[in-house]
């Protein structure tokens, strides 16, 4: 089996397609808001969205009938044309690589509207073949285009083979910038026996043991607490664990029951305190959602503020509220004060609130 140069892997796929980045930047994507170019009254609130939300997605894909596939592509290039989106993200999610719609969306895309896009989101990733098929593309049309920035890749875990191959996928690309976890469509692959669109299942629980009646046995007829389990608690930590070893970034995806915002938000902190940067949006008021989950608490802010300022050089460790802090302390809340800072830049609202924390002495 042959293998390329690793001196080879930063090198354009395509002569005169730019550079590779050797570092995806890390900007602010909370939450990532799927709307249908193909519906006028949706795109027509397009313009008005930019600043509201870290990231605008115009889907080609599932939720797009036949019908208006190609509606939806041409609306997606309308769009992007007639709008400045300013400190705000333009995404697409095209179709899959298996269906007659794929060529077209990447053949009309990227030469009209590449200098804008910053991702495309690709469905259904199988395992590297599928990312080193669409580089090779987008390589070839940004160098016939004159894009001058790599248009980067974020792959969705769809499947399980695309679970089980999570780790080559992260690598196989340098314009890998993230995973998503596509919780509908990964049920249905597995056979598992759910049909919501993300979230937990009642049925999926654990019961605390029976207590111990007069006669020292379990009283089997006693009531007893029950815990709802995470289905997504074991995919998702692969998933963390795979962007953060490739330097990409991790991504909730859909959360089905738009009325059910306790729930949303119950799923969205989950998947941000196992490490997830943001998620997406299918309605608006999971947009709201997302950025308070999705942005450090006050609180968790001025911890961390208070253990960077009393480390010092990072070394050695130090008691706060009785609390050991040593250098482990100190990485895990450079982690919340750095993203803090970045989404201070693009949130005004935010940057006004961290400002305001009074950070006492240690």
């Amino acid at each position: 089996m042959s293998h390329k140069s690793a001196k080879d892997f930063f090198r354009p796929l395509a002569v005169g397609a730019p550079q590779p980045l050797r570092e995806i930047p890390a900007r602010p994507s909370r939450a990532i808001h799927f709307f249908d170019p193909s519906n006028e009254k949706m795109a027509a609130k397009i313009p008005a969205m930019v600043g509201t939300v870290d990231v605008l997605l115009g889907n080609l894909e599932d939720a797009i009938k036949a019908d208006n596939k190609v509606a939806a592509r041409e609306g997606l290039v309308k769009i992007a044309q007639e709008t400045d989106f300013g400190p705000t993200q333009l995404w697409t999610r095209i179709n899959a690589l298996d269906s007659p719609w794929v060529l077209d969306d990447l053949t009309t895309l990227v030469p009209a509207i590449g200098e804008k896009l910053d991702v495309i989101m690709v469905p259904k990733v199988q395992g590297a073949e599928d990312i080193h098929y669409v580089d090779r593309i987008l390589a070839q049309l940004e160098a016939k285009a004159g894009i001058t920035r790599p248009i980067l890749i974020h792959a969705i875990l769809e499947t399980a083979r695309g679970v089980a191959n999570v780790e080559e996928i992260c690598g196989a690309s340098p314009r890998m910038q993230g995973l998503s976890l596509g919780p509908a469509d990964l049920a249905a692959d597995r056979k598992m026996k759910t049909t919501r669109v993300g979230g937990g299942h009642p049925g999926y629980l654990v019961r605390e043991d029976a207590p111990r009646g007069a006669d020292g046995l379990p009283d089997l007829d006693a009531k007893r607490a029950i815990f709802q389990q995470d289905l997504w608690h074991y995919t998702i930590a692969k998933m963390v664990d795979a962007c953060a070893t490739h330097g990409i970034y991790p991504y909730y995806g859909p959360f089905g029951d738009i009325k059910d915002t306790v729930a949303c938000e119950d799923q969205f902190r989950n998947a941000f305190l196992l490490g997830c940067v943001g998620t997406w949006s299918l309605h608006p008021v999971q947009i709201k959602i997302a950025n308070r989950v999705f942005s450090p608490s006050v609180e968790d802010i001025a911890h961390a503020r208070r253990v960077v300022a009393a480390m010092g050089d990072g070394t050695g460790a130090v008691m706060i509220d009785g609390k050991m802090e040593d250098d482990a302390s100190l990485k895990q809340c450079l982690v919340l004060v750095e993203l803090a800072e970045k989404l201070a830049e693009i949130d005004p609202d935010l940057k006004a609130t961290y400002d305001a924390i009074e950070t006492p002495e240690a």
